[in-house]
């Protein structure tokens, strides 16, 4: 009994001991057969990088860079997130502190249900794991809630917490969205009239330079009319000579009301 009783205490705490180094383990990148790797990141959500569930993705930045993704969402989906950052090999000894944040169409920021989202690399560290799993798109929802529905989603991943003589520092990011379910097997019963996208209305490209009217020359806010000499009648000087003249008229009514009569 007393051997069993070691053994079995020998095992618990080999797998206490173990537990973190698995939970710390790089996640498994699986992307789609065929897929083209995509190789490069935004630096904002306007300038978000496009990828689509199950393309790799792999890119070169440096440490305090934020680096922006966007990839569909459609109902019934639930998606995850799996991204291991190759640490610089000249880095200092300090511990760093990674994080992915997920967000919608409208900007709100949605919740991970599992996965590291936030890990913190030790000074011996090569590579940090990230990860994330949202929650299942609904095909609806309430105002007032913050369910995630249909719609592009931005994928944000930045550096949180690191010693300042590592910033700068090159860094190589693999990242991989995956998805899961079947939009047609939604048990909701309703559907949102349309995705979660901004608005983005982007300008006319001119071909040619369009031809202004030449205006008249500054002359001090006169805007000489057909007359050439007067002002307009919106004009500040006319305001302004106006508002001197009923100034000096209640001035000297003003005078005539307070004058005392002669007493000779």
């Amino acid at each position: 009994m007393r051997t069993r009783s070691a053994t079995a205490a020998a095992l618990l705490a080999a797998g206490v001991v173990l537990a973190p180094a698995v939970a710390m383990a790089a996640p498994t990148l699986t992307p789609s057969p065929g897929a083209t790797t995509v190789t490069k990141a935004g630096t904002s959500f306007l300038s978000a990088t496009p990828v689509a569930a199950g393309q790799p993705v792999r890119v070169g930045a440096s440490t305090g860079e934020y680096l922006y993704w966007s990839f569909p969402a459609a109902p019934g989906e639930t998606h995850e997130i799996s991204a291991t950052v190759s640490l610089a090999k000249n880095r200092s000894n300090g511990r760093s502190t990674w994080t992915v944040e997920v967000f919608d169409g409208l900007r709100r920021r949605q919740a991970c249900t599992a996965g590291a989202q936030t890990p913190t690399a030790d000074a011996s560290a090569t590579t940090v794991a990230i990860g994330c799993t949202l929650r299942r798109v609904r095909p609806w929802a309430e105002p007032w809630s913050a369910d995630p529905l249909p719609g592009t989603y931005y994928v944000r991943l930045a550096v949180v917490d690191v010693p300042e003589t590592d910033l700068g520092l090159p860094i190589d990011v693999d990242l991989l969205i995956s998805a899961t379910g079947d939009a047609d097997t939604s048990p909701d019963d309703g559907k949102l009239e349309a995705p979660l996208v901004p608005p983005t209305n982007a300008g006319e490209v001119l071909d040619s330079v369009p031809t202004v009217a030449p205006e008249d020359e500054d002359d001090g806010g006169w805007n000489l009319n057909l007359t050439g000499w007067l002002p307009e009648a919106g004009s500040r000087w006319i305001w302004t000579t106006a508002g001197g003249v009923l100034a000096a008229v209640a001035g000297v009514f003003g005078f005539a009301l307070t004058r005392r009569p002669s007493t000779r």
